[in-house]
């Protein structure tokens, strides 16, 4: 069994971002005011690993500790410097012609997991995520004006069969939203 700091460790690796302090409290089973002696110990375990906890009033978050900057930034620029990959020139499309698109759907579209994917572009800068206004659970992703440059447009009407393409998907989405609301 994890102790509470080991925990709270495994949760903020896998969170994709910081998590609240009350959120890690519920998560580990102890009161809130213990979270504080549980992020104290775990920051004591990551002095020295290249990782340090990052924390606010409400969020806590795991980060890279300053003095890996150097490794970190050799990595970043060797995935930065290789070209766009097939995968990635396919979301990159989805999310475009879709006029943003969640990961889930950029997933169906495609017929596979589009996670690296989405990590290489966002890494970029070509997309960016905010909260889906449908399921606030979920990351809607959208081109970024970065992007539009790139490209070389100055919107998405400016896409190539843009207008085609979005009345054909728009198509197959209410399709599809029927014949999940049809009974069986």
């Amino acid at each position: 069994m994890l102790t509470p700091p080991a925990a709270a460790h495994a949760l903020l690796f896998a969170s994709d971002g910081p998590l609240s302090k009350g959120q890690l409290a519920t998560l580990l089973e102890v009161k809130e005011s213990e979270v504080k002696v549980v992020l104290k110990a775990l920051t004591d375990s990551l002095k020295g690993s290249g990782v340090m906890l990052v924390e606010n009033d409400f969020e806590v978050e795991l980060r890279t500790a300053p003095e890996a900057s150097a490794i970190v930034k050799k990595l970043r620029e060797n995935e930065l410097a290789r070209d766009l990959g097939k995968a990635s020139l396919e979301t990159l499309a989805v999310i475009a012609y879709q006029t943003g698109a969640t990961r889930g759907e950029v997933d169906w579209v495609r017929g596979v997991n589009s996670s690296a994917s989405l990590r290489t572009l966002l890494m970029r800068g070509l997309i960016e995520g905010t909260e889906d206004p449908k399921d606030k659970r979920r990351i809607r992703y959208n081109l970024t004006t970065e992007a539009l440059a790139h490209l070389g447009i100055a919107q998405l009407t400016d896409l190539p069969r843009a207008a085609e393409l979005s009345v054909a998907t728009q198509e197959i989405i209410n399709e599809e939203a029927a014949d999940a609301d049809a009974p069986l």
